[in-house]
Order: structure tokens, then C-alpha cells, then sequence
């Protein structure tokens, strides 16, 4: 990953160096430049961690956000809490977690709200940003598509901002959805959310080759159908490129030249032009609909007002967006209590790790069928919560592949999940899984 800043002076040394050879081509590359800098663009630069020449145990919050449990357990040093930020933890009581939820509002007389939806295609990072903007890592993430089956909402709530974060499943064709069997809740929820939406997120896989060169055709048409709401662009894992160059090229072909009503003055990217449809291996699954965006395929969307490149997994590269949400929210009443972090139920959280646990882990279609019911959730003699769950299979071969020689990786994703719950819930977790064959 490039250090911070290095992806700026890169592009500085580059100017210099085709100026010596060209000047006439440096103009070139110097317009475009300062056309994107002063169009209230945000460079974020990536982090890159210390090398120690010893062990080395970094602080959990880099993984689970401030304030981590891990990091108290453990005596890491915690900021002062009267200039960060408390993250406010999830209620491992189904009962107290719903009364939060329909508890009046603690806000101040100035209160602001913002309802942002993430949008984008399967995979693009939706949840791990929503994770990280959160402070906590109540949503599923894994490396396969369709992780997030269906819509959940996180609460962001700092001084008199609250940010509502409606984390929508991929957004995918109704040909997809029918060829793989998948819910109707893939198809319609990413719809449902924009009626409600006061910003949209889109965010671009910008590591995916296939497909960073223009916005899905599914998530065009949810921009011109709802275009009179807000949006930015967010190109999300821009620690995966060598060349960081192509930004500038992705940002002309995503935004069709434009950012906040201003024309970018640079060259197009992929020699594409307005009104031209560039197929990838994405779009050829898109179906029909997607004629609804206009008699001609467009690739890009010009009414963006911001654009952001960072890594959702930079906690420093996160907080420029959050704090430009934050900033966003209008005056009116809060939505949640500033207790509330997520509306998901305790199970439906501790669920949902474990099937990320299945999707990192098990290969192919296996996790896909893999049927969960817990059996037992209650709080031990020591505050700690014991769970148990059966996870249920459809083939004996199934078994073994979940259970693992000696019942080592059954073992490791318990281990995993009670460690993720740990940091959700604020307490010890115990959770015990047993592989069964379904009847």
C-alpha cells in the first residue's frame, strides 16, 4: 500500500518528469490535476502499518473500532475519552436491544439527521465501510457476493448529528436473482431504501478490472429514478492498485467529466464518450431492464456532488467520509437514541457472524446451504452470554468439509465469532456449534 501522500507526490514527480521531456504534454496532465483539486475533491491517502523487528500485537481497534474490548482486556492505552468519540455497544438481551430501539430520542434542541444509503454492486465493500464508519463490526463481511441478504440499518450519533446507515444487499439484475435462486429481498430492498434516502452513497470497487470502468446498469437506474436525491462517489480499495493514475481515469468515466455542475477538464477515460455503453462481464447478466436509464447506455453519472478514494479498511481514510456525513445532516428530529447502534437483534448479529465465518471458509455453494438454528442463549453466572447453535447441512460430505480434521475448523470459527461478539456485546462470550445433517 502506498504511504500517505505518496500517491500526490507521485503524481507530482510524473508531471515533473514529462515536463522536462514535453512541456507541452505536462499541460496536459497539469489541468486535469488541478481541475480535480478544485472541485472540492477528497484525496485520501492510504496508511501503511510499522515494521517492528519483534512481536508485534496491534490494537484491536484498528480491526473492531475504538474503545474495543479487546484493546480494555488487554490494557492497550485508550484515548481520552473526553476528545474521541464512545461507541455505544449492542445489547446482547433481545428485550433490552428492543427497547433502545423505541426509546425516545436523548436529542438536543439543534439535532440534525441524515439518511444515507450505500449502493453498489455485490462485493464493492458496502458493509466493511459501514463497519468501519459505525466503530463496530456488527454487518457481515466476506470475499463471496451476497453476504448481506437483506437491508439493516446502523446508527451513527455524534453532538447533534445523527447519521442513519441503511447497508443494502448488492445490488443485483431480477436475471441473476433467478438464475442463482437468491432472495426477493436482494432484488427489492436496495429500491425500498431510496424512497426514504436523504444522500446516496455509491461505492466502486476500483481492484475489479471487469467492472470499475462504469457503474452497474441496476445502480444507474436507481440514480435516474431517484435523481433528485444527493449522491457522491466513493471508490473504495484504492490500496489494491499499483498505479494510482488510473483514478483520474476512473473519475472521468464514472462521473462523465463532471463533479458539483463542474466540468472536469481532462482527458476521458478508456476513449469512451457520452452515450456510449462499454460492456463488461458484469452488465452481460443485466437483463432488459436496464433499457429503463435512457434510449442511450450511459456509463457514468454526472450529478455527483463529492468524490472520495480511500480503503474501508482505514480507520483514518473512513473518518474523511464520516465526517463529511455528519456535516450533511439537516436540522429535524433525531430517529433512534444515541444508545442505539444498529437495529439488528442480538441472534440475527451473532447469525449473521457465523455465516460470514461459513463464507470465508467453506468453498464454493457449501456455506450457501448451510441452515442455522440456535438452540441456546442465555447469561452465565458471570455476565458472560453462552450460546449454542446447530448448523445444519444438507450432505455428509458437507459434515467433513465443516467440521474439519479433528474438528479444528469448526472450533476456529466458533473461536472467530465469540471474539467478533465479544467486541459487539462488550462482554465474554461463549458459543458452542455442532454440525448436524438435515432430515
Amino acid at each position: 500500500m502506498a504511504a500517505p501522500g505518496r500517491f500526490a507526490v507521485g503524481l507530482g514527480r510524473g508531471v515533473l518528469g514529462v515536463w522536462k521531456q514535453c512541456p507541452d504534454s505536462a499541460k496536459q496532465w497539469a489541468a486535469p490535476i488541478r481541475s480535480l483539486l478544485g472541485c472540492q475533491r477528497r484525496w485520501v491517502s492510504c496508511i501503511v502499518d510499522t515494521t517492528f523487528s519483534g512481536a508485534r500485537l496491534a490494537p484491536a481497534s484498528h480491526r473492531c473500532g475504538q474503545g474495543s474490548a479487546l484493546d480494555h482486556f488487554l490494557g492497550v492505552p485508550q484515548p481520552d475519552s473526553s476528545l474521541t468519540h464512545r461507541v455505544p455497544a449492542v445489547s446482547m438481551c433481545k428485550d433490552e436491544q428492543d427497547q433502545r430501539l423505541v426509546h425516545s430520542p436523548d436529542m438536543p434542541e439543534n439535532s440534525r439527521v441524515l439518511r444515507v444509503v450505500l449502493l453498489g454492486a455485490p462485493n464493492a465493500g458496502k458493509s466493511t465501510l459501514s463497519n468501519q464508519l459505525l466503530g463496530r463490526n456488527v454487518f457481515p463481511v466476506s470475499k463471496k457476493v451476497h453476504t448481506t441478504r437483506c437491508q439493516a440499518l446502523g446508527v451513527i450519533t455524534e453532538k447533534e448529528a445523527q447519521v442513519i446507515l441503511l447497508d443494502t444487499p448488492g445490488i443485483i439484475s431480477p436475471v441473476k436473482q433467478k438464475r442463482h435462486h437468491l432472495e426477493s429481498s436482494l432484488l427489492e430492498d436496495p429500491w425500498k431504501s431510496m424512497e426514504s434516502a436523504d444522500l446516496v452513497v455509491v461505492l466502486v470497487d476500483v481492484s475489479d478490472k471487469w467492472t470499475r470502468n462504469q457503474l452497474s446498469p441496476q445502480v444507474l437506474q436507481c440514480l435516474t429514478r431517484f435523481s433528485q436525491i444527493p449522491s457522491v462517489l466513493v471508490l473504495n480499495k484504492v490500496d489494491c492498485l499499483k498505479q494510482k493514475s488510473i483514478l483520474l481515469e476512473l473519475t472521468a468515466a464514472l462521473t462523465e467529466g463532471t463533479v458539483n455542475g463542474k466540468q472536469l477538464s481532462m482527458k476521458r477515460a478508456f476513449h469512451s464518450y457520452p452515450g456510449t455503453y462499454c460492456p463488461s462481464p458484469a452488465a452481460k447478466d443485466s437483463g432488459s431492464n436496464t433499457q429503463s436509464v435512457g434510449t442511450m447506455q450511459r456509463i457514468g453519472w454526472p450529478h455527483f456532488q463529492e468524490i472520495f478514494m480511500l480503503s474501508a479498511l482505514s480507520q483514518v481514510d473512513v473518518n474523511t467520509l464520516k465526517q463529511y456525513l455528519l456535516s450533511q445532516a439537516q436540522p429535524g428530529p433525531w430517529e433512534y437514541h444515541s444508545e442505539v447502534l444498529t437495529n439488528q437483534t442480538p441472534e440475527e448479529i451473532c447469525a449473521n457472524k457465523i455465516r460470514e465465518k461459513l463464507l470465508e471458509y467453506l468453498p464454493e455453494e457449501v456455506p450457501y446451504s448451510v441452515q442455522q438454528k440456535t438452540v441456546l442463549w442465555e447469561e452465565g453466572p458471570s455476565g458472560e452470554l453462552v450460546i449454542q447453535q446447530n448448523l445444519l447441512v444438507l450432505k455428509e460430505s458437507h459434515m467433513r468439509i465443516l467440521i474439519g480434521k479433528k474438528g479444528q475448523l469448526i472450533s476456529q470459527i466458533a473461536h472467530e465469532v465469540s471474539q467478533d461478539l465479544m467486541d459487539i456485546f462488550l462482554c465474554d462470550v461463549h458459543i458452542s456449534l455442532s454440525v448436524k445433517l438435515l432430515k
